[in-house]
């Protein structure tokens, strides 16, 4: 019995010592373990949405100090294959999932969470000089399939020519929005333009009198962010109708909050949380805060329209 207790004796004087060194050498393992508000996570966000997505996870983190969430801002394409190949476990998009993409994860025993967090827009932008700033969907149509081509010929008074239109990327979720729900799933004309960023389509817009502009609202609509009002000084925003005849039409409207909540602005769509966790991790802890009454009232603030909330009457700054 002497020797047996010696042995766990020197056995637990071993362990104690190693345990006194790493403490002294801070050694000891500190990373958190992946609950709902604490962990490391890395989710993939369609860059549409970075201004509102920043926002986010900037007053996460500071509520909570043990959660380390690194959003990388992508064209939803991309956003959509690292979901599929489990290269991440959340993403927000501006659409829920095919038939086809669900069909993966069935594959796969996982079901997907869609949290819907608040109703977005695609926002048209033409030059300060352009005296166009009013269009129907109709003449949205003729534009994006390349039945009318030039400025001149939507308006006589108008001595510009060729439109020039000019996407922030064609694997975006707005290039995709344009296809599905403008030109209900035709294909947009040849020879569209696309730049490397939202800062790049603004630049070029803003330099380009004959360009049109499709970009997330989100880049244009909080007016305490100041990459959004200094945009906002370089493009005039488009107004639109439903209506079809543009010499009668009186009620044209711009991606305003109020509008885009009674749906009378007509280019809407919703922003989504997909997450695939499985488990209630740190990606479920950021969706829940995001869909809770602190995410909401920054979806509120930042002028887009909460998904849970009342909203707010907020107009563009000429």
């Amino acid at each position: 019995m002497t020797g047996f207790n010696i042995s766990r004796l020197r056995t637990a004087l071993a362990v104690a010592g190693m345990a006194i060194l790493m403490a002294a050498c801070g050694m000891k393992d500190e990373t958190p373990a992946d609950t709902p508000t604490s962990g490391n996570i890395k989710i993939s966000v369609d860059e549409s949405f970075q201004p509102i997505i920043d926002t986010q996870l900037s007053t996460f983190h500071s509520l909570y100090k043990y959660a380390t969430i690194k959003a990388a801002y992508k064209p939803e394409g991309e956003v959509i294959k690292e979901l599929l190949n489990d290269s991440i476990r959340i993403a927000i998009l501006s659409r829920d999932l095919t038939p086809d993409e669900k069909a993966v994860f069935e594959k796969k025993k996982l079901i997907p969470r869609v949290t819907k967090i608040a109703i977005d827009a695609v926002a048209l932008v033409v030059n300060n000089q352009n005296p166009d700033t009013l269009l129907t969907v109709d003449q949205l149509k003729a534009i994006f399939s390349g039945k009318v081509n030039s400025w001149s010929a939507l308006n006589p008074k108008n001595n510009l020519k060729d439109i020039t239109v000019v996407f922030d990327n064609n694997n975006s979720s707005t290039a995709r929005f344009i296809r599905d729900s403008v030109l209900v799933n035709q294909p947009v004309k040849p020879g569209t333009y696309a730049t490397n960023s939202h800062t790049e389509l603004i630049d070029y817009v803003a330099k380009n009198e004959k360009a049109l502009g499709v970009i997330g609202v989100n880049w244009v609509s909080d007016f305490d962010d100041t990459t959004a009002v200094g945009f906002l000084k370089k493009v005039k925003v488009v107004g639109i109708s439903t209506e079809t005849d543009p010499e009668t039409t009186e009620s044209y409207y711009q991606p305003y909050q109020a509008y885009i909540a009674q749906g009378t602005y007509p280019l809407r769509r919703y922003l989504y949380i997909i997450n695939t966790e499985g488990r209630a991790g740190l990606g479920t802890g950021f969706a829940s805060f995001v869909a809770g009454d602190k995410g909401q009232r920054i979806i509120l603030k930042s002028g887009l329209v909460p998904a849970t909330m009342p909203i707010r009457v907020v107009g563009f700054r000429e």
